[in-house]
């Protein structure tokens, strides 16, 4: 059950372990909808709310590594129930919280409690044959469950239950992790330690998670600005929120296809072309003149397309600088952070309603990973089989 075991896991713990792990980052996709819920029901303010989710995704990413540096998986089973339950739990306390810090403060612990069910995700992912592809089938099920769930939230839940409605049903769905705790695995054999593997923290070990968390803040910038892009690019607001739906649904088909292709195509050269094909798309969208909005739609689905696409290979590349697994297992954790940094850094820069300057600063983003995957570029280490793209 090692990185070095050749014994699989049964199917239907990697796949118990999926579902918790995808149940643990729904709050993440249906931010937008129950946290403008809050503002229109004055439970935090306009301003407040971008500080409530982005503490929220810090932590969820925090609460990853700290899985990983404290957490022994010899009790997955238990840490996973007690942090279901603490996740449920604090859901449930968001129903009582009024105020930008006190509801901070709440969606904080929940994200950290969150983070650490992330983290037995990951652990049964890199312990898999290939972690990669499993990866990618992992991705691929947080789009589509994010997307049903932002549905039935949006018109059955919402609309007769209110803002409250919603965080009982992330609760609901945070305690059912502690029955899917009973089918995922009780528990892992430890990775390698670093006498054995030889792992040990450099710039080479540094740069696989440096790279994610780069191509991350520039899709997570990009992405918070999407809609006022699109508005000014010519589309009312039902545009604008049409289009968002249909490049989730290139997502989908993105990570579908990358899980076919994961193994098949070189991990850095992929990776390389992924950033400069965002730079190129924030680029264009940078300079398109107002009116062009089929041309705006056709950058954002090839956005989205390179969105999912490229997320496996990060599990690749990080199996390059570190065969034994520990490295991959804190990707996720380097994705939420730079999906935090993104639109933190691209708040200081939208002046008003204008965020015209915001494709340019994830161009940048991209452009930085792109220099910092070929610098880091070097032969592959030896891994176990199936175990890379």
């Amino acid at each position: 059950m090692t990185a070095h075991d050749n014994t699989p896991l049964p199917a239907f713990q990697v796949v118990a372990a999926l579902a918790i792990g995808t149940i643990a980052v729904l709050m993440v996709g249906v931010q937008p909808i129950v946290l403008g819920e809050l503002v229109d029901a004055h439970q935090v303010s306009l301003e407040g709310v971008g500080i409530v989710a982005m503490a929220e995704i810090i932590l969820l990413g925090l609460g990853v590594v700290l899985g990983d540096a404290l957490l022994p998986v010899g009790q997955l089973r238990w840490i996973t129930i007690a942090a279901a339950l603490a996740a449920g739990g604090l859901d449930a306390l968001t129903l009582r919280a009024t105020g930008d810090g006190a509801m901070t403060a709440v969606r904080a612990a929940a994200g950290l409690a969150e983070g650490v069910l992330v983290w037995g995700t990951t652990g049964v992912i890199v312990r898999t044959a290939n972690p990669a592809r499993v990866g990618g089938i992992f991705f691929v099920l947080q789009t589509l469950a994010q997307a049903l769930l932002g549905l039935v939230l949006a018109h059955a839940v919402i609309p007769r239950w209110g803002w409250q409605g919603g965080f009982a049903a992330l609760a609901a769905l945070a305690l059912s992790c502690c029955l899917l705790a009973f089918a995922q695995p009780a528990r892992l054999v430890p990775l390698a330690p670093p006498a054995v593997s030889g792992f040990r923290w450099s710039a080479r070990t540094l740069q696989p998670l440096a790279v994610a968390f780069l191509q991350l803040a520039t899709l997570g910038a990009f992405w918070a600005y999407l809609e006022p892009l699109g508005k000014a690019a010519g589309f009312d607001g039902r545009g604008a929120q049409t289009l968002i739906a249909a490049v989730l649904a290139t997502q989908v088909v993105a990570g579908s296809v990358a899980t076919l292709a994961v193994r098949r195509l070189p991990v850095v050269p992929t990776l390389v072309a992924c950033s400069l094909a965002l730079a190129g798309v924030t680029a264009t969208v940078h300079q398109l003149p107002a009116g062009h909005t089929r041309d705006f739609a056709l950058a954002c689905l090839l956005f989205g397309f390179v969105w999912l696409f490229m997320l496996p290979f990060h599990i690749g590349l990080a199996f390059r600088a570190d065969p034994s697994g520990r490295l991959a297992g804190l990707v996720p954790a380097a994705q939420l952070l730079g999906s935090a940094f993104g639109p933190l850094m691209a708040s200081f820069i939208v002046e008003g309603d204008n965020a015209s300057a915001v494709p340019l600063l994830s161009a940048g983003f991209a452009l930085a990973a792109a220099v910092l995957a070929l610098l880091g570029r070097a032969p592959r280490a030896t891994a176990p089989a199936g175990a890379l793209p």
